[in-house]
């Protein structure tokens, strides 16, 4: 973005109207009153989001819809902390930074299994169907010493509809741009002592051209075509309470589809992701309750060049878990568990190395007293590659009686190479060690005046951190880098129009010796900023979405510029009846020519159409 001045002011202009607004005692006294939402990511175990000394987002369905929403980028992509980059659209290689962090340092859950690919190392969000998911939990900050590898920047929780709380039916077909249609149906409902979920879902896209050609860069070559996308996919989940104290339940969701690209060596693929687990829940005692999970998470990718066979990636994950949570009183809860994870891979390309395990155990504390709350964990991680790896997390808070609450935290976490990066032929580098971070984070909290509010400010160090270096054309380790951020989070209610705005400020920097010293990291803008405000009036639903995000550079010289931008999205809905509802969604109002990855294109402004019918019992 070319003057931060100008884009400062306009968050500034907005941020302080949401605030004039709302002291001026505009809000209508009819406005619902929302309960904090249960959480489960931040320590393991269940609490309110209240009650939570960690930066935690929870998304829920109703807003998924509301929103209209097709992918987990469209989902989160500006939150606080979160920027997404995308290589050309629907279907394309996505990838998260969180707080700074790679998507490979950010942990993806789906209903409690480790899903992504242990070869990238990645989740692929753009193949996540979002018609399946029930709500979204956002972690910010380290929980290595919870989880293990990979949570340096934080952990992503997806869990899909469940028919626990009750029953429900929902279908919706989309029309959109690009010859874009999508359909889902779900079915869950709950019996007496059982409940079960289905859903199925089916996505396809004409798409746009992917990659701006260039020989140089980007997708090294020149294919003037649009790349389409197809996708299909389905869920179960499916529970039962065997006993007044024992219950079961198996969970799978299933990913199938093809995709097009621009590429000199592949330029389309077929993949399948599948992420199935299961779960027993046992309550030994009033105060004790025992959990065993298991789970496998399978990404499975065939290449193709111009419809030739190019290479095969197949990869899977198996995970088993054992957790006891023991209840000491009413302000102290005692966590101690044991994780095993085996990761092996099938590829056509000959890596060194195919299989690798860890075993992991760890503990936690919980207290409440007063108005102090305190967490901490520890944890021990063996990786039949790497060895022992210790990781820690402590984090105090304080909940004053003007409702402000302040919180101070500190952890440690850690993550392995990934086989890529390691064993790649001739792209790895097998002499590459973890990398290794500290975070530092300072939190505030409360509400004034209607206003809902949060700050946090962190700083991360990260040793040894792994980014592709051109010079020696292969991932390297850069001796340290350094996360400096502030978030600001505010939310509220002015005439009728639900207000939420979130600012990130980040400062990413390359601190090895070498020739980038000082150098930001690629792909992390400085300033990001997002306002969703949304309003129901009668049988009207209408609201928008404004993101801005600044420049960044694409490398890690910092040769190659990404410009900012702002978009907008505009959305409206009609309840036809009960069950029935038409939406309608215009992306990129103002059709803004803009780019989250150097040489990928972004989709200009576009329409889509949805029906909605639903039967809630």
């Amino acid at each position: 973005m070319k003057n931060p001045t100008r884009f400062g002011g306009l968050l500034l202009t907005l941020l302080s109207a949401s605030f004039v607004v709302q002291s001026a005692d505009k809000i209508p006294s009819t406005e619902p009153v929302e309960l904090s939402p249960v959480v489960i990511t931040a320590t393991r175990t269940s609490q309110t989001l209240g009650q939570s000394l960690a930066s935690v987002s929870v998304i829920t369905r109703e807003q998924l819809d509301r929103q209209q929403i097709t992918t987990v980028a469209q989902a989160l992509d500006g939150f606080a902390g979160i920027q997404f980059s995308n290589n050309g659209g629907a279907g394309k290689v996505t990838s998260l930074f969180m707080r700074g962090a790679e998507s490979d340092q950010v942990l993806v859950l789906i209903d409690g299994v480790k899903m992504g690919s242990a070869t990238a190392g990645t989740s692929p969000f753009q193949h996540i169907p979002v018609d399946q998911i029930e709500r979204i939990e956002v972690v910010r900050g380290p929980r290595a010493s919870l989880y293990g590898s990979d949570a340096i920047g934080g952990v992503i929780q997806i869990f899909t509809r469940s028919g626990k709380t009750g029953g429900h039916q929902s279908a919706s077909v989309s029309v959109g741009a690009h010859d874009f249609l999508g359909s889902n149906i779900n079915f869950s409902e709950r019996f007496e002592k059982t409940w079960i979920s289905l859903s199925a879902d089916y996505q396809r896209t004409a798409g746009i051209n992917s990659c701006q050609g260039s020989f140089a860069g980007g997708c090294f070559t020149v294919e003037p075509d649009r790349d389409g996308y197809k996708r299909k996919s389905g869920s179960l989940r499916i529970g039962h309470q065997l006993t007044s104290n024992l219950e079961i339940e198996f969970h799978s969701l299933l990913t199938s589809g093809k995709t097009e690209f621009d590429g000199g060596f592949t330029n389309e693929a077929d993949f399948a992701q599948q992420v199935t687990g299961g779960s027993v829940i046992w309550d030994a005692a009033d105060d004790w309750q025992i959990t065993a999970r298991a789970g496998i998470s399978k990404d499975e990718t065939e290449n193709e060049l111009n419809g030739v066979f190019s290479s095969l990636f197949d990869t899977q994950r198996i995970s088993r878990s054992l957790q006891s949570d023991y209840q000491l009183d009413d302000g102290q809860l005692i966590t101690l568990g044991y994780d095993f994870q085996d990761d092996q891979i099938t590829s056509n390309n000959l890596y060194t190395q195919t299989s690798r395990r860890n075993e992991g155990l760890f503990g936690q504390y919980l207290l409440e007293i007063g108005q102090w709350s305190l967490q901490a964990s520890g944890r021990r991680d063996s990786n039949e590659q790497f060895g022992s790896h210790e990781t820690g997390g402590i984090a105090v808070g304080y909940f004053a009686d003007n409702g402000v609450t302040t919180t101070l935290s500190h952890g440690t976490a850690y993550k392995a190479p990934t086989f890529n990066e390691l064993f790649f032929p001739f792209f790895g580098n097998a002499n590459l060690d973890p990398e290794e971070s500290k975070t530092t984070e300072l939190g505030f909290s409360g509400t004034v005046q209607g206003v809902d509010w949060s700050s946090n400010f962190f700083h991360t160090s990260v040793d040894e951190l792994i980014s592709f270096d051109l010079s020696i054309f292969a991932p390297a380790n850069i001796s340290r880098a350094t996360i400096n951020g502030f978030e600001l989070q505010a939310s509220t209610w002015v005439a009728g129009w639900a207000i939420d705005a979130q600012f990130s400020f980040l400062d990413a920097k390359n601190k090895d010796s070498g020739a980038n010293h000082n150098n930001l990291l690629p792909r992390r803008a400085r300033r990001s900023f997002r306002l969703d405000a949304d309003r129901n009036e009668g049988k009207w639903q209408y609201g928008g979405t404004l993101t801005a995000r600044s420049s960044a550079f694409d490398d890690l010289a910092n040769s190659n510029e990404i410009g900012g931008f702002v978009t907008l999205d505009l959305r409206g809905g009609y309840q036809l009846n009960r069950q029935w509802q038409i939406q309608l969604k215009a992306n990129n109002l103002f059709d803004k020519k803009y780019r989250t990855a150097a040489n990928f294109n972004q989709d200009g402004a576009n329409l889509m159409m949805t029906l909605r019918w639903q039967d809630t019992q």
